[in-house]
């Protein structure tokens, strides 16, 4: 008889940020496909989604991937929170995006802090100052410039070991800062594998005794990078037909939704978009090509492919939610005449 440990992951009901939570299913003779696992049930009241009284949530299983870092036969098993009834829970924004949107492509960049737990400063930063000023930390190689390798590269095996699209990994502006990228097509594969890609970074982290810090200011106001999630996105006619007008109507398209974009964008956005440190100031929108200063980056390959390709929307916070995200990129999308 055959044992498969199966780790439930969910979004809480914690405000104005959701964070991960997770438990293990132990199922005997698993047949190893999404559709034979069960529906499983939680202590919403100890997870800010329910009330003590009326405690019970459910847990639907939306995805699937190998668990690498587990002995045995091991899965992550990604899910949407439903209330008891069956219903979608009102913390569950994967619920209300569509699973047939494959024509939208996502590239999103995932940058966070290594954060000590001993110390609550990120990797390379003394206890009570700063490390040398930025400039050798961005893709910087040695002791002086890059914190956490180890841990960053335990991560990316894990990530492609569990089958997700990572394309890369860098470290990033400011010292003990990292990022991933991953592709995906439609708002829910490209959330779910994002979340799952957070979720092995919070648990490798674990070990090393460090924080994986979803801020996008976490260092406040100071002369240092924040994080964000850079959303580069397409769709089938920037790809294939594209062209300058087009491309300009996009961009002008999400100028003219600026505040439904930022609510969705992630909570502490404007400690971040202040226009300094390669942002847009959180109150205005421009874009241009290759200007990281920009809210929507046009790159060169863009340009240099005939204006056919993606943009690149460079507001989206660290901590915002994929799943919104994307879908409010997509709705801004189908605006587009």
């Amino acid at each position: 008889m055959s044992v498969s440990k199966l780790e439930y992951i969910w979004l809480d009901g914690n405000s104005p940020t959701q964070t991960l939570r997770s438990k293990t299913k132990i199922i005997h003779n698993f047949s190893g496909n999404l559709e034979d696992l069960p529906i499983w049930d939680f202590d919403g009241s100890s997870t800010q989604q329910a009330v003590g009284g009326s405690s019970d949530c459910l847990l639907k299983p939306v995805a699937l991937y190998p668990d690498p870092d587990r002995i045995g036969d091991g899965y992550l098993v990604m899910t949407e929170v439903l209330n008891a009834d069956g219903t979608p829970h009102p913390t569950n924004a994967r619920a209300h995006i569509s699973e047939n949107d494959k024509e939208y492509w996502f590239g999103f960049e995932q940058e966070y802090f290594l954060i000590d737990t001993r110390t609550g400063r990120p990797l390379g930063f003394p206890v009570g100052g700063y490390p040398g000023p930025q400039g050798p930390y961005y893709c910087g190689v040695g002791a002086d410039s890059a914190y956490g390798r180890e841990v960053i590269e335990e991560h990316l095996e894990l990530c492609l070991n569990a089958g997700l699209n990572v394309e890369g990994i860098n470290a990033e502006v400011a010292a003990g800062q990292w990022e991933f990228q991953i592709f995906a097509k439609g708002a829910a594969g490209a959330g779910d594998e994002i979340w799952v890609a957070r979720y092995l970074i919070e648990r490798t982290a674990e070990k090393y005794g460090l924080l994986a810090d979803w801020h996008p200011k976490p260092l406040g106001d100071t002369d240092w990078n924040g994080s964000g999630m850079h959303a580069n996105f397409s769709n089938a006619e920037m790809r294939n037909k594209g062209g300058e007008e087009y491309m300009t109507t996009v961009c002008e398209a999400f100028g003219e939704h600026i505040q439904e974009h930022i609510e969705v964008y992630g909570a502490d956005n404007d400690q971040r978009l202040t226009g300094k440190h390669e942002t847009q100031s959180i109150d205005k929108f421009s874009y241009g090509i290759s200007d990281r200063g920009a809210s929507i980056r046009i790159p060169v390959q863009t340009i240099e492919d005939g204006w056919k390709g993606r943009l690149e929307d460079r507001r989206p916070a660290s901590n915002a939610d994929p799943y919104k995200v994307a879908g409010r990129i997509i709705k801004t999308l189908k605006s587009v005449s």
